[in-house]
């Protein structure tokens, strides 16, 4: 192998262990012809190096498929635009002795504050199950989740229409048998044709589709978000597909009235599943506000307003009340599952096991190398020529290591592609993860090669040579 030294005093060029002159390259050529130096040192230990690199691999595909699942699982749902969106929460029971409010609200509440305006857009949100049937096909009965909303959701929540439009704020006031279907559902019912002005018959009324997403999948399904603390990290639903058919809020309460399930309640509804007269928490409003002004202006009517249902006897603790933006919910839920934390976890701990054990070969391939790192350090090599060389040389290893670590990633994120898990069907590599895989690797192998490396510099030059 040929070994150099940068004649540093001189700074004009390498001399060879032969005395011949090589011409100046600069720094960056000073590290390709490492590199150089680098491959052909893993060329003679061919077992080492299969070892070294099998270790990186293993322990980045391990740590890169949990930690891509993590990335995506905990992303921002609305790119950018999460902290202007709120949820505002207010504690009707009387007897909740809770330090946190309700995570939804009662019906009465929710219609005050949504009915106020007071926000640049308003949303209700309820979901039920509800029978659907498409008289235009010969499909059966479908059972399915629908979601009721008001038509502000589309604008606020940036959702994607590829056919016809959705609902109008007239539409909403006056009950409109209308409906804005799923990509899914519309491939499922119609072969994914345009489907606007045909109608489906939910429960028992008829409604006329008006609209029909674009594919969409947001992650998490933000807008559904509530109870995750109370769910022990089992929080992988919040990960389900979108609901097939979205409705007015005003038409669902009348034409699926009596399948409303409550968060909970804090006395019996005189008939199961009417609740918008009960003493019951179900209906969500989430809000957006533009800047920190209108935030404010809006914490000052949110507390306004409870003050004033207190002095009517409907509400009694008016200092339980929150408004979080988005990212601030979905944090205080804790979406990211529980499971997949933990199997994060483990694959770094993992992937440090696998570092540890790169440490230890680096060491014993480089102390091999005593004799002739110490007729380079007689040559004149310094010390840190020595060091940044065994460097270079781990840094080369772990290049190669995210080689292999991005396929065995790949190899993973499929397997999770195959699981019933509500993710699986959006979990693939993108560009942040790809650059990611690469740049834990190298930094994970030059982390092994630091000890090693500073060993291999300590050789003395003199004892070397003497054995030699």
């Amino acid at each position: 192998m040929l070994v150099a030294q940068e004649d540093e005093a001189a700074g004009q060029g390498w001399c060879g262990p032969s005395g011949r002159y090589v011409p100046h390259w600069g720094y960056t050529r000073m590290i390709g012809y490492y590199i150089d130096l680098a491959l052909h040192s893993l060329r003679r230990s061919k077992v080492l190096t299969v070892l070294m690199i099998l270790a990186i691999a293993v322990g980045i595909g391990a740590s890169m498929t949990t930690l891509t699942i993590m990335h995506l699982l905990s992303g921002d749902p609305l790119r950018g635009r999460s902290g202007q969106i709120f949820y505002p929460q207010v504690e009707p029971d009387p007897g909740s002795k809770a330090r946190e409010p309700h995570d939804v609200m009662d019906y009465q509440s929710a219609m005050d504050l949504w009915s106020a305006h007071r926000a640049d857009r308003q949303a209700l949100v309820i979901n039920s199950r509800v029978k659907l049937l498409a008289p235009d096909t010969r499909l059966p009965p479908l059972m399915l989740s629908m979601l009721s909303t008001t038509s502000d959701f589309f604008t606020m929540f940036e959702v994607p229409i590829r056919f016809g439009r959705s609902w109008t704020a007239e539409d909403d006031a006056a009950h409109a048998r209308v409906a804005v279907i799923s990509a899914n559902l519309n491939d499922r019912l119609f072969g994914g044709q345009n489907s606007v002005g045909l109608t489906l018959r939910l429960k028992d009324s008829d409604v006329r589709i008006v609209g029909v997403l674009a594919p969409w999948r947001p992650s998490p399904l933000f807008y559904d978000v509530r109870g995750g603390r109370f769910s022990g990290g089992d929080t992988a639903s919040f990960y389900d597909k979108p609901e097939g058919v979205i409705t007015p809020f005003t038409t669902a309460l009348e034409i699926n009235d009596g399948n409303f399930q409550p968060f909970t309640c804090w006395s019996n509804p005189v008939t199961p599943g009417h609740l918008q007269n009960a003493s019951c928490v179900w209906v969500a409003l989430w809000v957006q506000l533009g800047d920190a002004t209108r935030v404010a202006s809006y914490r000052r009517f949110l507390d306004g307003y409870v003050a004033q249902q207190q002095s009517l006897g409907r509400i009694t603790r008016a200092d339980n009340t929150r408004l979080r933006s988005l990212p601030e919910w979905l944090d205080f839920n804790g979406v990211v599952p529980g499971d997949v934390k933990l199997q994060t976890s483990l694959a770094f701990a993992f992937l440090a096991i696998c570092v540890c054990n790169v440490v230890g070969l680096l060491l014993a391939k480089f102390l091999r190398r005593s004799g002739e790192i110490g007729l380079r350090r007689a040559l004149g090599a310094t010390r840190r020529a020595v060091f940044i060389q065994c460097l270079v040389e781990a840094g080369v290893i772990g290049g190669l290591g995210g080689l292999g670590g991005l396929f065995l990633t790949l190899f993973g994120l499929w397997l999770v592609r195959q699981q019933p898990v509500p993710y699986a069907d959006f979990v693939h590599l993108d560009v942040s993860m790809f650059l990611a895989t690469f740049l834990i690797s190298i930094g994970a192998s030059l982390l092994a090669g630091l000890l090693p490396a500073a060993r291999a510099s300590l050789v003395e030059p003199a004892l070397q040579l003497k054995v030699l």
